[in-house]
């Protein structure tokens, strides 16, 4: 079954047609990330405009380098949430009228479900479950059990920033370009780790969820009036990421003692850290541990494919009605649907 997914949750637009959930044939991704670095962060209305331009023009470009046609699609997978409404509404029309136009089934997909199933994708091999299940991103922060594909039950999620925003955050504070992730490890490696006492925030009577507003405030308190120097920036960024980092894996931690789990999945733009993946590797070595490639860690549209060929599947061959709707934000349930 060859499979079309639509991507635009956020600031990238992206198409991909992946064959039977983990073979991908073609992806292609217009990032508005150059409109964003003047901001600090995602401006929404700039980054629907973009998908606007790009979202047909993406979509022509992974059929070209898949070599199909309308006619080779079996399934057309859309994210429907969460994300930016805007953003989500382009995606979600866009693959409406090509089901209308091409008399092809369309199916919703959950994003932050995907950012799982991207950690998958490169196995023909069913998962290891049940398993921990880690979503860190710019957006999202969420800590699951997996016990089947489709079936989780939720643990812990941020209650403020998400830690991909964190990131973004201390890098504008040091003055580093957005998306600060990269920028704050790089200068980080040059740093030490332990020249400042940051600490992730502790969440009262729910220890599983995450806070890292607080460890941002933190920083800004630490430099505030002072004119850093390159080492003194390197310490900071240090710091700070070990701080979240371990923060990371102290709730892995927690969690295990709660959960039987023979491995753990990660999903979204901070796993591309290399720190982060030392840390787990080093604090978890009878786990095996799944990262998604470089990428499919990002937004992008393979996975989306990839998990609506297993939902179509789960459905009975059955795609959604034409009144899905998209949903910036979507309850965390006993369902299979996370957010």
């Amino acid at each position: 079954m060859n499979v079309l997914g639509i991507e635009s949750s956020c600031d990238e637009t992206s198409a991909s047609v992946v064959k039977d959930g983990h073979k991908i044939l073609s992806q292609t991704i217009a990032s508005s990330a150059d409109i964003h670095a003047h901001y600090g962060g995602v401006f929404p209305e700039l980054a629907c405009r973009r998908h606007i331009e790009a979202i047909i023009p993406v979509i022509d470009e992974a059929l070209e380098k898949a070599k199909m046609g309308p006619e080779d699609i079996d399934l057309i997978a859309v994210t429907k949430g969460p994300g930016l409404i805007g953003a989500l509404l382009i995606g979600m029309h866009a693959a409406k009228g090509l089901s209308i136009a091409w008399n092809k089934p369309i199916i919703g997909v959950n994003h932050v479900e995907a950012h799982l199933y991207a950690a998958m994708m490169g196995s023909e091999k069913p998962p290891c479950l049940p398993a921990l299940g880690l979503v860190l991103s710019g957006g999202h922060t969420l800590l699951v059990q997996i016990t089947n594909l489709g079936s989780y039950e939720f643990i812990g999620t941020t209650v403020d920033d998400a830690i991909g925003e964190a990131f973004d955050k201390v890098a504008t504070l040091l003055n580093l370009p957005y998306p600060g992730g990269p920028h704050i490890e790089f200068i980080a490696k040059q740093g030490d780790p332990k020249k400042f006492s940051f600490k992730a925030g502790h969440v009262k009577k729910h220890p599983l969820n995450f806070s890292f507003s607080g460890i941002k405030t933190s920083v800004l308190y630490a430099i505030k009036g002072l004119p850093l120097s390159d080492i003194e920036k390197a310490d900071i960024a240090a710091s700070f990421q070990e701080a979240a980092f371990s923060d990371i894996a102290n709730k892995i931690t927690l969690a295990l003692q709660q959960f039987s789990c023979s491995a753990i999945y990660l999903g979204g733009g901070v796993c591309n850290n290399q720190r982060l993946r030392k840390l787990l590797a080093e604090r978890f070595p009878h786990l095996q541990i799944f990262w998604p490639p470089k990428d499919l860690s990002l937004d992008n549209a393979a996975m989306i494919a990839g998990l609506g060929f297993h939902k179509f599947r789960q459905n009975n061959k059955q795609g959604d009605p034409l009144d899905l709707e998209a949903c910036a934000r979507i309850p965390i349930t006993l369902s299979n649907h996370i957010a």
